[in-house]
């Protein structure tokens, strides 16, 4: 009962017609400044942000299932919505895992809940971070990026002194950008803290 009323507690009720902050500034903002710096010949042209997913790999799940609730708990707070489980996919002796094991948990995030998450992820989570001076813009080739943090304790909505391990995980950005340029241009236009080059 306990579980499943933490869970609830996670799912927050929005106005009706609320939109986001970052999606009217994709809007009102982004598309235009994306539109002048690329040539494009229409707005529809311009790429959009897709889908956030956060992704946790949890190796000792294999030793302790209980890592496994744990992570998925944490999960939920930090998003918003109740994560999958991921689980593998072949037999691999050498580190006791057997198909169809857990692990780790993953969120797929889109509309109303990625830009909510991004939002706090830029102005919250992400200053958080000791000495903090920016990300790296190293994207995979198709105009997605991924960002790994080290430890979840980053996120406000995580109670430190309830921690029962420290967790990494990957965010990674899925956009619709045709290269990573274009890619980099959309996320930096939502205030991603990208490191400057030298030259800038």
């Amino acid at each position: 009962m306990a579980k499943k009323a933490a869970e609830q507690q996670t799912i927050v009720a929005l106005p009706k017609g609320y939109v986001p902050t970052l999606k009217k500034l994709y809007t009102e903002e982004i598309v235009p400044a994306l539109v002048k710096e690329f040539s494009y010949t229409s707005v529809m042209q311009a790429p959009k942000l897709e889908k956030i997913t956060i992704n946790q790999g949890l190796g000792d799940a294999t030793a302790d299932k209980k890592l496994i609730e744990v992570a998925m708990s944490e999960l939920a707070l930090i998003t918003g919505q109740k994560p999958v489980m991921t689980k593998s996919r072949k037999d691999i002796s050498n580190f006791k895992l057997r198909k169809g094991m857990p692990i780790g948990v993953k969120v797929t995030l889109r509309g109303t809940k990625m830009y909510e998450f991004l939002e706090r992820l830029i102005r919250v989570t992400l200053p958080r971070i000791r000495d903090f001076n920016g990300i790296n813009e190293k994207l995979d080739g198709r105009g997605n990026y991924t960002l790994g943090i080290k430890e979840q304790i980053i996120f406000p909505e995580i109670e430190i002194e309830k921690i029962v391990k420290i967790f990494g995980l990957e965010i990674t950005f899925g956009t619709t950008a045709k290269t990573d340029e274009e890619a980099l241009a959309l996320l930096r236009g939502f205030g991603l803290p990208f490191k400057k080059k030298n030259n800038e």
